[in-house]
C-alpha cells in the first residue's frame, strides 16, 4: 500500500510502543505490539511478553468483545505467525476472530513463517497491507532479523573511557570512570541482551558481577514474570577461569569457552556450561564460530563488555553492529590503558566509524557508532 491515512499510521506507533513493552522479556522471540481498531477507534491493544506466552495479536483481541472483532482491523509490528510453536498459529486466531484486514509492519524473517501467514489470510479473503513503520519494528527486533538471515545475533560492543580515551589507570584502576547514570543506562543495555561476552582477563582483574541490576535501573518488566539474567560469557582459551569468585558466585547462567578439552569443577556441578570453540590462526576463540553458536542458541542481541584485546578482535573482524561508548569528563594521561587494540599497518588500513548518535548521560556522553563498510 503506497498511502496511509492518519489513523493507519497513529495505530501503528501505538503498536510499536506496545512492542516495546516487551524489550527485555521476548528473550529469543521477537518484540510484537498488535492493536485492534473498528471504525476509526481503538478497541485493544497489547504486546507479546514472554516465550510460551499468547502472541500480542491474540492478547489484544482478548481486550475486545467477540462480537466487535468481526469487521474490525489488526495493526500489528509483525507478519502474524503462521505455524504452531508453543503457541497455535496468530493468523488461525486472527481469521476465526472475523478480523477483515491485516496491517502488517513487515513480514517475518524467520522461514518457518516467511510470508506464508499474509498469504494464509490473503486466501482467505482478509486485505492485507505490509510496510507501514517497516524501519521502526525492523529496528526493535534488529537482533531477530539478523539471527533468521545470518545466523548470528546482533552485536553490541560497549566501552567506557575517559575524554582523552583511556580505560583505566596504568595500575588497572578504573571504578568508576563513567557516573551513575551511564552505569545505569549500561543495565538497560545489559538487560536487552540475551548473552553477556567477557574475556577472561576482564574476570581475572576485575572479577565482575556482568548481571542486570533490575530494580534499581528503572527497567519495565513484567511483575508477574521471574526476572531473568542473560548468559555470561566469559572466553578463556586455555581455561583459566578461577574456581571461586563474585563472577561464578553471582546467579544467573554462564557460558565458559576454551579452545583445549579442559575441566572445571562449576561445569561439573551443572553450575556452568562448557563450549570447546575453534581456534583461529593464532590459537584464539573464532569470533566468528562464536557468535554463530550464540545464535545456534536462541539468542538475538549480545553485549560485548571486554578489554581493549576482545574489543579491538571483535573490530577488527567486522563483528560489531552497534557501539556505545561512555566518555568521562576525566583526563587519565598517556600512561592509562587503552581503549581498543587495533593495529592497522597505515592510515588507509585504519577502522573506519559512523557516528550515528550522541547524548548526554548524566555527567557523561554517550557515543553511539557504527562500523563503515565502504
Amino acid at each position: 500500500m503506497s498511502e496511509w491515512s492518519a489513523f493507519d499510521r497513529s495505530a501503528m506507533a501505538q503498536a510499536l510502543v506496545e512492542a516495546e513493552r516487551g524489550l527485555y522479556s521476548t528473550g529469543e522471540n521477537p518484540r510484537v505490539g498488535a492493536v485492534i481498531a473498528k471504525d476509526g477507534v481503538l478497541l485493544g491493544a497489547s504486546f507479546h511478553r514472554a516465550p510460551g506466552e499468547p502472541h500480542a495479536e491474540v492478547r489484544a483481541m482478548a481486550q475486545v468483545p467477540q462480537e466487535q472483532l468481526a469487521g474490525a482491523t489488526c495493526y500489528v509490528t509483525l507478519e502474524p505467525c503462521s505455524h504452531q510453536g508453543r503457541t497455535g498459529p496468530c493468523a488461525d486466531a486472527l481469521l476465526a476472530a472475523g478480523i477483515q484486514r491485516v496491517v502488517a509492519a513487515t513480514e517475518d524473517p524467520n522461514p518457518l513463517v516467511q510470508g506464508r501467514g499474509l498469504d494464509r489470510l490473503r486466501a482467505a479473503g482478509v486485505t492485507v497491507d505490509v510496510g507501514l513503520c517497516a524501519e521502526q519494528a525492523t529496528a526493535l527486533n534488529c537482533g531477530f532479523f539478523q539471527r533468521m538471515q545470518t545466523g548470528r545475533p546482533w552485536i553490541w560492543l560497549k566501552s567506557a573511557a575517559s575524554l582523552d580515551g583511556r580505560t583505566a589507570m596504568s595500575d588497572g584502576q578504573s571504578k568508576w570512570i563513567t557516573g551513575v547514570e551511564a552505569r545505569t543506562d549500561v543495565q538497560r543495555l545489559r538487560a536487552r541482551c540475551g548473552a553477556i561476552v567477557t574475556g577472561i582477563e576482564t574476570v581475572l582483574a576485575d572479577d565482575p558481577r556482568l548481571t542486570v541490576r533490575h530494580s534499581d535501573s528503572a527497567i519495565d518488566w513484567p511483575s508477574d514474570l521471574p526476572v531473568r539474567q542473560p548468559l555470561r560469557v566469559v572466553l578463556d582459551s586455555r581455561g583459566r577461569l578461577p574456581h571461586q569468585g563474585v563472577f561464578l558466585d553471582t546467579e544467573g547462567p554462564i557460558l565458559w569457552i576454551t579452545t583445549e578439552p579442559v575441566s572445571h569443577p562449576a561445569v561439573g556441578s551443572g553450575r556452568m556450561r562448557h563450549w570447546q570453540a575453534p581456534s583461529d590462526t593464532a590459537g584464539r576463540i573464532n569470533l566468528e564460530a562464536l557468535f554463530q553458536h550464540l545464535g545456534s542458541l536462541g539468542i538475538n542481541e549480545v553485549l560485548v563488555e571486554a578489554g581493549a584485546t576482545l574489543a579491538g578482535a571483535c573490530i577488527s573482524h567486522g563483528l560489531v553492529d552497534q557501539g556505545v561508548l561512555y566518555l568521562a569528563g576525566k583526563l587519565l594521561g598517556p600512561s592509562g590503558r587503552s581503549l581498543y587494540d587495533v593495529a592497522p599497518a597505515q592510515l588507509t588500513d585504519a577502522p573506519h566509524v559512523l557516528i550515528s548518535g550522541c547524548q548526554s548521560v548524566g555527567d557523561d556522553l554517550r557515543v553511539d557508532w557504527t562500523l563503515r563498510t565502504q
